[in-house]
């Protein structure tokens, strides 16, 4: 069985707190991923509480985001849409990588051998790569493939320094 895996593809990701010019360009490409996918599907929303800068991350990163019941939360409708269209399940995850989703994958694998696992979705430097070493941790016999045009970092320089750190991880960028 083929994963794709949707990370964090949020409306204060794409066009809220934290969004980018790139985020939102890549919106179109990620729901067509989503639509012309032939497997399991699974996103992540990344989830905060409301004393978000009173953690770790706040106190690094100080831009209250995806606090868990508001807009910014909310995955981008157009990407929710094709989502819901393919039945995907859905991980909370209340930092950069999830071990949650970490242990569904291995589930899955148990169950079903999963063959490929492909990642698209933001931020390429920080959650994206986060999961996808995690799941390379999880799965190492697993091929893990980065969908390029389906990802966006925090800037583009940083995009393709986390691109370029995969490689040598045999996490394969396509």
């Amino acid at each position: 069985m083929k994963v794709l895996v949707v990370v964090d593809m949020q409306n204060d990701f794409v066009d809220g707190a934290l969004g980018t010019k790139e985020a939102c360009a890549i919106v179109p490409d990620v729901v067509k991923a989503i639509e012309g996918f032939e497997g399991k599907i699974v996103a992540t929303r990344d989830t905060h509480t409301e004393d978000y800068m009173d953690t770790q991350e706040g106190r690094y990163l100080p831009v209250i985001h995806c606090v868990k019941g508001t807009e910014g939360w909310e995955i981008n409708p157009d990407v929710q849409r094709a989502l819901d269209e393919k039945h995907a399940d859905l991980i909370d995850k209340p930092t950069f990588g999830s071990v949650e989703l970490g242990e569904y994958m291995r589930k899955l694998d148990r169950e079903e051998k999963v063959e490929e696992i492909l990642l698209v979705g933001v931020c390429t430097d920080i959650c994206v790569i986060s999961n996808a070493l995690l799941l390379k941790a999880y799965l190492p016999e697993v091929p893990v493939r980065i969908m390029t045009s389906c990802c966006a970092g925090v800037t583009p320089e940083s995009h393709d320094r986390a691109l370029e750190a995969m490689g040598p991880c045999q996490i394969e960028v396509i």
